[in-house]
């Protein structure tokens, strides 16, 4: 059964959108003029979730038990003390080979995720991942990936390598440039499998519950490394699963799409630049078939916006073999949207995203067409059904 409302974190605020006869009525829910980075509701308890960004104020997670109609701060995501991460190199200064260790600290909120077994996931800039066990009244740092040798071994021994592999986004809250995990997958069928994607480092998966993690980048390709196929230094941009099939996995990708079918074990590339199907952000995933997507292209890479003034969305039915350009209810002259990862989503034949700015766009019919629910929102960082 399709759900008949639609969660969007926004610049300014929480909204929900909800079904009233023929229409999609969007309505502000709570946080008025704060960020909200992500939003979701957990299946297991119906509880929502925002993931805020509130600039001075700095980041905070916050829960609804009563479907939006009120809000409330939940349990804070801090970091242990000595928690302390090797800073990447400062893009700014070439060749920057210095070894700086910063103290961590929460630099936005990024991603909710819900395992089968209760569990709670929020990933963070810089890099640190989450975990309640009890509902969201406290969390966690996963230690086993914040000490990965990947990142430079466990700081808080003292014993790390001084090396990273973890480089980093500006796109926490102040700009900062540092990892950020943005992607988190649990698989269905499995919850202690869950993997991760980092900006910028790659793909990591844990199949005993976290306790340890290993690199899933086997395929992926880096067009701005002198080494496009080293182990480390993807930028994935988001990673999600088939729920009904969970070996089949999408990635939309700095440097393409790519596919696995056996659970991110081997990716293929399987762009199509002629047709505009390379750069972006989002990817979504058919629930039941999982050779069929949905990613929205944009224009690589400074420009990020839409191709020749024309917003559409591409789908697979076939894993990347074929695409389909679906335009059909969308703009074709003088657009400029970019769909940010989080703010695509797929519910049966239903889709739904938002736009940078501020448009939502709906499909009830696998994208073959499209009907605008909204033109003036804030821009829109997040659109989730639920």
């Amino acid at each position: 059964m399709q759900t008949t409302s639609i969660l969007l974190g926004t610049r300014k605020g929480t909204f929900i959108v909800r079904r009233s006869e023929d229409r999609w009525v969007p309505q502000l829910s709570g946080h008025a003029g704060a960020g909200s980075n992500f939003v979701a509701r957990d299946p297991n308890t119906g509880t929502l979730w925002a993931a805020l960004g509130h600039g001075h104020w700095g980041a905070k997670l916050s829960r609804s038990t009563d479907d939006g109609a009120t809000w409330e701060d939940a349990a804070q995501i801090k970091y242990p003390e000595g928690a302390r991460y090797i800073a990447p190199p400062d893009p700014t200064i070439e060749d920057d080979t210095r070894v700086r260790y910063l103290d961590a600290t929460v630099l936005k909120l990024w991603i909710l995720a819900f395992g089968g077994d209760g569990r709670i996931y929020v990933g963070t800039i810089p890099g640190g991942l989450f975990v309640s066990r009890d509902g969201g009244e406290s969390f966690e740092l996963n230690l086993p990936l914040w000490n990965h040798e990947s990142r430079g071994g466990d700081l808080f021994a003292g014993d790390g390598s001084g090396r990273t592999a973890w480089f980093g986004t500006p796109a926490s809250e102040g700009g900062e440039f540092a990892p950020g995990i943005h992607s988190i997958v649990v698989d269905p069928r499995r919850p202690e499998r869950i993997l991760v994607a980092i900006s910028t480092a790659g793909v990591l998966e844990s199949t005993d519950g976290g306790q340890s993690w290993r690199s899933r980048n086997k395929g992926l390709m880096m067009d701005y490394l002198p080494d496009p196929d080293a182990e480390w230094g993807h930028d994935p941009h988001y990673v999600e699963l088939c729920a009904g099939d969970p070996d089949h996995m999408w990635q939309q990708n700095h440097c393409g799409v790519f596919y696995s079918s056996d659970g991110a074990a081997t990716w293929s590339k399987v762009s199509q630049p002629e047709q505009g199907v390379h750069f972006g952000f989002p990817v979504a995933v058919d629930p039941r078939e999982g050779r069929t997507a949905w990613v929205v292209p944009g224009k690589a890479d400074a420009q990020r916006m839409a191709i020749d003034g024309g917003l559409f969305v591409a789908r697979t039915t076939d894993g990347g073999r074929s695409w389909q350009a679906q335009r059909q209810g969308l703009p074709q002259q003088n657009a400029y949207d970019v769909v940010y990862r989080h703010a695509l989503a797929c519910d049966g034949d239903r889709l739904a995203f938002g736009s940078t700015t501020g448009n939502l766009y709906i499909s009830e019919d696998r994208g073959e067409h499209w009907q605008t629910v909204a033109n003036n929102l804030p821009p829109i960082y997040s659109v989730r059904f639920g």
